[in-house]
């Protein structure tokens, strides 16, 4: 990728961080808190309306792209099991495994892909929008320093799989401290629009954190390892 495309994919990029929030978490949360009431939609048809956004999200872009990642696809997968769960009117403590389940999916999942040709980490930190992959790889192989870079990538790996499963834990806790009212009421949800807001301060920030330092790490690493200045590697 050329460095006069970079700025337009980073600011696309940032405005579809801001639209997914406003539609697959903002306005969901305010249709399962206000319309879930009998006199308004029912708590069947909200549940409905307001995991339909974020589905319809998902759908458009596998459109655009032609293709489904993987954590789309558990995005998707996420959608149908909290719909299944509230409109069947399954026990609510499925709802605390299904947020625990997600996040732990992807921390086995990062960690089994290291021994793969294609692993997670370098979707999610080592991959072509951040940096110029293709100039590190080769300065690692004119210096014969691939070796020390794939230990590198594998403590990324466990760092960004501890993420994973933090997010599991402080999901599931989350879970079970808000959504307490039998599932397919109007109070269950309202208590998932709870949970949905309340997962990114408590959740998403923290691990946020700790994926943002394996980033730091690996940029890092790489700068020790090529000899080579920031502005160097990453992409203008």
């Amino acid at each position: 990728m050329n460095n006069t495309s970079a700025p337009g994919r980073r600011k696309s990029n940032t405005n579809k961080v801001f639209v997914d929030l406003f539609i697959c978490i903002l306005i969901p949360t305010l249709i399962l808190k206000k319309l879930s009431p009998d006199d308004m939609l029912g708590s069947n048809w909200a549940l409905v309306a307001a995991l339909s956004l974020p589905l319809l999200v998902g759908i458009y872009e596998f459109i655009q792209e032609r293709k489904i990642g993987f954590v789309p696809a558990l995005g998707f997968i996420s959608i149908l099991l909290t719909g299944s769960i509230g409109l069947l009117k399954l026990p609510n403590q499925y709802i605390a495994i299904k947020e625990a389940l997600i996040p732990l999916v992807l921390a086995i999942a990062t960690l089994v892909s290291s021994y793969t040709k294609y692993p997670l980490i370098k979707t999610f930190l080592y991959n072509d929008i951040v940096m110029d992959t293709a100039r590190v790889a080769r300065k690692l192989e004119a210096d014969s320093k691939e070796k020390e870079f794939d230990q590198v990538m594998v403590n990324a790996t466990y760092m960004l799989a501890s993420s994973f499963t933090l997010s599991a834990v402080l999901n599931y806790l989350l879970a079970k401290w808000i959504v307490v009212s039998p599932s397919g009421s109007a109070e269950f949800n309202s208590e998932l629009g709870t949970m949905n807001l309340m997962s990114y301060p408590v959740i998403v920030l923290p691990c946020m954190v700790i994926t943002m330092y394996a980033l730091f790490y690996v940029i890092r690493n790489v700068t020790r390892l090529t000899g080579l200045k920031l502005e160097d590697i990453m992409h203008q």
